[in-house]
Formats: structure tokens, C-alpha cells, sequence
């Protein structure tokens, strides 16, 4: 790349704020463009932030240039920096040069609002915009902390296989592949763990850390086919030792991304008061005390009194969207109506979604209300408990039946297994789930045929419990539920670049 263009030294918009009253070049995209008298003002992004470049009719050639510059034309402009603290990042630049890299004629993510079957369909392109930005900035950095918590605790990373022979999760949600010309059915790995536990025995602490697949016929908010996970596995860990692990996890990664994300969290709307207060303890409860909780008289009543005062913000909301749209129809000026579009859009949103929930609620009260032991824990009763904390709520010792076959079941009740599940709060559900691994033998191999399992794909597995077995453990975070939870994102969809969900593939 050269070095200098126009006499000027290229730089990036982040590096702005210190350049005040200096001379350079940028080089990016035209995010937006608005016109005043003899004045053009450019909103022109790198990937770094944001500037807006202030074109005079006093440049003759620049300000031809400027008058036909489309929205994500590729462009550069040079000029001279100058603080203004009404501009994005404090700073714009009186612009001396603009030259046109790469046009872009009738770009289809305008700036006005699209629905969401329309911006998945660009997802390419609606990638550029300065909210997904924000959102792929943050999972960055939660991934680079999620790494350095595990540099800094002695964990060696280790790479485990995306092929493999058999399910570790549940057999209903396998994607089989057609491997060369192999009889036996190969699938896309569930998990790491399986394999993971072969490293521990070998290297103390480990994880692994890369895509993972379910074929769960699932289209809610929280679900994904190919998303990413972190999975930490732990030789010589007991169930309490998991779940001092986790709590510490989560907490750092909380404050990475704090320390080093805040701007992004305030693009994002995020309240970060609530991030704040994710410190430790978090609160912990059984799964029968769950239960009893999801029971009880005291939360059938605030779930009843929730009911009522999020039908009366329903009513609130549809008398704003008829003020919002009569301010909408006395706008003249261009911008004014963009702004009202784009507020009026996200109103709609929010009243579908609300009114969505509002008609599904009373059956989620009273499923609470008679939930049955036994039964795991969904969406809805997760939403339920996490709803009632203001950090992380970790719940240990769910029933055997509907869990792992690799779990150690609790040595007081063999009806319960030594797992935990960590549930985000603000109603963001399961975002941790682990547990100490069965190290017996003959109790391991009775578990795989209760289960009706072919032993002969894990007879390898079955070694480690044959050669040198130990008390050890793991957990599984996923990173995409983690990034909407911190985000405060209502839909997984925006956490991960391309999303692949039931019905989608594309782009």
C-alpha cells in the first residue's frame, strides 16, 4: 500500500481525534450523503468508525465529485482534520480531494427500514451497517477474551474433530454426511467434548473452541444449526469446582467487553448498569428448588401482574405509533422523514413482538404454574427463573432422564446427575451447560445400554475410564447466545455473520 496519496499520509478514522488541525487521507465507503446550499456533507466509514467530510463549492473539482457519489461507493478524500464535537468521534474534515474508487449504483440497503426476510437475504450488505458492525465488534472481542481467560489458567487449546461417528447430544439432532464411500453413517459434530475428555487425560486442563451443529426444527429466537462453542474440560473437577469455573468465565468476559466495547454497547442501546452488575456470587438453586419456584403462589402472581402491565405498555405503544405517524405525514424535509420511518419500523417491531408474547403468556403461566418434575427445563421456564435475577442464575442436579448419558449421576439420589446450567439474565435462557463426567466403568458402559447406544462407536471413549480414570468435568458456553445477551439483541440472527437456520442457507 502506498504510503502517501495526495501528499497526504492515510490514516484511519479511528486515528482522527489526535490529528486535529493536520492534513490527511482516508480511504473507505460512503455510508450516507446530505446536501446544504454550497455545502455537501459525506458520512464516509473505513471500518474503523465513522467521519463525516465537509465539501465546499469552494473546491470546484472535489465538489463535483461529491454531487455524484452514490451510498457504498468506495471512495477516497483528503483534507484537513478539525475537532467538532457535534461530528461522529468529535472530529470532521474540510475536504481539499475526492476521488471515486468504485461505484455503486441503486445500492439495495437504503437507509430507510427493510424487513427482516429482506435484510438476511442481503446479509453481505447489511453487514456494513454501523449497528452489525457494532455487534461483530463485540464478538471479537469476547472471543479474544474468552482465549485469554483460557491463556491465563494454564488451558491448552485443542482442535477436535467436526466428523464423527456418533451423537454425544441426542440422535434427533444430527446432520448426517456422506463421507467417500464409508458404510456407517458419519454426522457434524454436536460437541468436542467426547473427544475433549481423551486431551484432559492427557494435558490436565483443555478446550476446544469452533463451530458446532443441531438439527433442532427449532425457529425460535435462541436457535441456531451451525453455531460456535467454547468447551473447557477439566481432569480432577468435581460438580462445585465447575461451577466456580463458570461463574469466574462469565464474569470476565463480561468485563472485557465492557472495559473494552462500551461504545459499541451504547450504539447498541445496551443498558450497561445491568452488565455492571453481573459480579459474583451468582445466585444458585437446584432443579427441584426450580421447580418449586416455578410453582409457587409468589410467582404466579408477579407472572399475573407482569401480564397486566405489559398489556397496558401494549396500549401505550400503538397510541405512540398513531402520534409517531401523524408526525411522519407533517415532515417535509427528506431527513426528517427518514428519522421518522426508521422510528416508526422499530415501534412495529416492538408491538409485534410484544403482542406475540402477550397471546402465548397465559399458557406459559400456567404451564409454570403445573410444571412436573422430571420434566427439563425450556425456553419458557428459563425465561421464567432468569427473569427473577440480576446476574447469571446457575442451576445444578437436573433429573437423569433428560440428560447426557455421560453424566455422573448424584451419589445421594441416582435419580439426578451432577450437571449445571447457567442461565443468562433478562430472560436470555441457557448460555452455560456441563457437568461431571461418569469416570466408572461398568456404570458407564450400563448407561449406554439403557440408553439403547451401539457400545462399539465408543470403545475408544470407554478406554479412558479403563486406563488411569479420574474425577473430571466440562461445560460447553455458546458464543452466539452469549453476544445477543450482552448485546441485549432480541434474535440470535444478528450474533453471528451468516446465520444458518431452519429455512435458510443463504447467502
Amino acid at each position: 500500500m502506498a504510503e502517501k496519496m495526495d501528499d497526504m499520509p492515510i490514516k484511519s478514522i479511528k486515528e482522527l481525534p489526535a490529528l486535529a488541525g493536520q492534513s490527511v487521507t482516508l480511504r473507505g465507503w460512503l455510508y450516507g450523503k446530505r446536501s446544504g446550499g454550497k455545502v455537501v456533507f459525506l458520512l464516509v466509514r473505513d471500518g474503523t468508525g465513522l467521519c463525516q467530510c465537509v465539501v465546499s463549492a469552494a473546491t470546484p473539482a472535489a465538489w463535483d465529485v461529491a454531487r455524484e457519489l452514490t451510498q457504498e461507493c468506495s471512495l477516497q478524500v483528503s483534507g484537513r482534520v478539525r475537532a467538532d464535537m457535534r461530528a461522529p468521534g468529535g472530529v470532521e474534515l474540510e475536504v481539499t480531494a475526492v476521488h471515486l474508487i468504485g461505484g455503486a449504483d441503486d445500492y439495495p440497503v437504503s437507509r430507510k427500514p427493510h424487513g427482516v426476510d429482506f435484510l438476511l437475504n442481503h446479509r453481505h450488505l447489511w453487514l456494513r451497517t454501523p449497528r452489525q458492525a457494532a455487534i461483530l465488534r463485540i464478538r471479537h472481542t469476547l472471543i479474544q477474551a474468552i482465549r485469554r481467560f483460557f491463556d491465563e489458567h494454564d488451558f491448552t487449546l485443542v482442535d477436535t474433530p467436526l466428523l464423527v461417528p456418533g451423537a454425544a447430544e441426542g440422535a434427533g439432532t444430527l446432520f448426517p454426511v456422506r463421507y467417500f464411500d464409508e458404510a456407517e453413517a458419519v454426522y457434524l459434530a454436536q460437541t468436542g467434548q467426547l473427544y475433549l475428555e481423551s486431551a484432559a487425560m492427557a494435558l490436565g486442563r483443555v478446550y476446544c473452541f469452533g463451530p458446532t451443529f443441531r438439527a433442532e426444527k427449532s425457529k425460535t429466537r435462541r436457535h441456531l444449526a451451525e453455531f460456535w462453542m467454547v468447551e473447557p474440560e477439566i481432569a480432577f473437577a468435581e460438580l462445585p469446582d465447575l461451577v466456580e469455573w463458570a461463574e469466574a468465565f462469565i464474569i470476565y468476559l463480561v468485563q472485557a467487553v465492557m472495559a473494552e466495547r462500551r461504545p459499541e454497547l451504547m450504539e447498541l442501546g445496551r443498558d450497561v448498569d445491568r452488565l455492571a452488575a453481573i459480579q459474583a456470587p451468582f445466585p444458585r438453586l437446584t432443579y427441584t428448588e426450580a421447580v418449586e419456584l416455578l410453582r409457587s403462589t409468589e410467582v404466579h402472581e408477579e407472572l399475573q401482574a407482569e401480564w397486566a402491565a405489559d398489556r397496558q405498555r401494549l396500549t401505550r405503544l400503538r397510541e405512540d405509533l398513531v402520534e409517531q405517524e401523524a408526525q411522519r405525514a407533517q415532515a417535509r424535509k427528506r431527513w426528517q422523514q427518514e428519522k421518522w420511518d426508521r422510528s416508526i419500523h422499530d415501534l412495529r417491531e416492538e408491538i409485534r413482538a410484544l403482542d406475540e408474547d402477550l397471546r402465548t403468556r397465559p399458557q406459559h403461566i400456567e404451564g409454570a404454574r403445573h410444571f412436573t418434575w422430571g420434566a427439563d427445563l425450556g425456553g419458557d421456564e428459563e425465561t421464567i427463573l432468569s427473569r427473577r435475577f440480576d446476574r447469571p442464575l446457575i442451576i445444578t442436579e437436573y433429573p437423569r432422564g433428560v440428560k447426557a448419558f455421560y453424566m455422573k449421576p448424584h451419589p445421594d439420589d441416582p435419580r439426578r446427575v451432577l450437571n449445571l446450567d447457567v442461565l443468562a439474565p433478562e430472560g436470555y435462557g441457557e448460555i452455560i451447560g456441563g457437568s461431571q463426567r461418569e469416570d466408572n466403568l461398568s456404570a458407564l458402559k450400563k448407561r449406554i445400554a439403557e440408553e439403547g447406544m451401539d457400545p462399539a462407536p465408543y470403545q475408544w471413549y470407554l478406554d479412558l475410564r479403563r486406563y488411569g480414570s479420574v474425577p473430571h468435568g466440562g461445560f460447553g458456553l455458546g458464543v452466539e447466545r452469549t453476544v445477543a445477551w450482552i448485546c441485549g439483541l432480541r434474535h440470535i440472527r444478528e450474533t453471528i455473520p451468516f446465520p444458518r437456520m431452519m429455512g435458510r442457507m443463504t447467502p
